[in-house]
């Protein structure tokens, strides 16, 4: 299924991208109901119909925050869906399970449409659902269906970007998704992305505990996932790195100092952004031209070292 393509999916791709705000007040028409929750929109502008992926915030993370990632990846033909499910919460991640899945709902009737530009589609038989650190926890438990709530749409792909569970292994946050088990998660045969950083598990001081800790990360994650899964580790770089340049407000200026960073946040992001193009162009286009060239060590347009790489088929 590889393709000719001489693109580069750690750099911005072709289409020309708009970021939309959609909340409680927007209304298009009396019959279309505004979403459940605050959602940040990153949509090509150019007439073509596109698949769609919904990304999850981090724990007491603003969506605003991944502006620049969504932007990135829209740009090469997708969709980016970021609800804000909460602004404060407590360890539990049902209220999130639960907005997650009416979201989807609100999605697969149609509603986006509606607030997109005209020209645009949203192809909703290719949708992908990811999350970063909690919010990767919070996307695994609605694709395993086992929490009360699951997707009204068929799920494509699942992608954890550096996926916790908790805050140690043995003290995962209500409800556990990982089992310690091998191969344990039954997530029917969709393919998995898990993105980690290399410096997760080091904490930057005394005052902080490492922001995904060992037997609650990325690591764990992948090696209870049933195959198809890829793990794509990224060294030198830290759990928040993949956020925007410029994260304003005091929650923002509080992430710089919550884990261990990287020198830059930029890299980090064309990373993250550059394997999520190329894995939704594997999966849902039919076309692994970067992803294999990544896997086999021949992608020119790496913008950082990856520390380890793993697959199953």
């Amino acid at each position: 299924m590889s393709s000719s393509s001489s693109r580069n999916a750690f750099e911005d791709g072709k289409y020309k991208t708009d970021l939309l705000t959609l909340d409680s007040s927007s209304r298009c028409c009396k019959t279309t109901p505004s979403p459940p929750k605050q959602l940040l929109v990153a949509t090509p502008v150019e007439e073509g119909e596109y698949p769609v992926l919904m990304l999850l915030h981090g724990y007491l993370i603003y969506n605003s925050f991944y502006s620049q990632l969504m932007s990135h990846v829209s740009s090469h033909g997708f969709i980016l869906i970021a609800p804000q499910l909460y602004s404060i919460a407590g360890p539990d991640i049902m209220d999130e399970i639960k907005s997650t899945a009416e979201i989807i709902h609100w999605l697969s009737v149609g509603s986006l449409n509606h607030f997109l530009p005209a020209q645009v589609i949203p192809n909703l038989s290719k949708f992908a659902l990811s999350g970063h650190s909690r919010g990767g926890k919070t996307a695994f438990a609605v694709a395993l269906k086992k929490f009360g709530y699951s997707s009204d749409l068929k799920i494509s792909t699942l992608i954890g970007i550096d996926p916790v569970d908790g805050t140690w292994k043995g003290q995962q946050t209500p409800p556990p998704v990982l089992a310690y088990e091998p191969n344990s998660l039954d997530l029917d045969k969709i393919p998995v992305l898990v993105i980690g950083s290399g410096l997760v598990e080091t904490s930057r001081n005394s005052l902080f505990p490492p922001c995904a800790p060992p037997g609650v990360n990325h690591e764990e994650f992948f090696r209870e996932c049933q195959s198809p899964v890829w793990h794509f580790v990224a060294e030198d770089y830290g759990h928040l790195d993949m956020l925007d340049d410029d994260t304003k407000g005091i929650r923002g200026k509080i992430l710089y100092c919550l884990c261990m960073n990287g020198e830059k946040r930029r890299p980090m992001r064309r990373f993250v952004g550059g394997i999520l193009v190329s894995f939704l162009k594997a999966y849902l286009e039919g076309d692994d031209f970067e992803l294999v060239k990544i896997k086999d060590g021949c992608h020119k347009g790496l913008p950082i070292k990856i520390q380890e790489f793993e697959v199953t088929k």
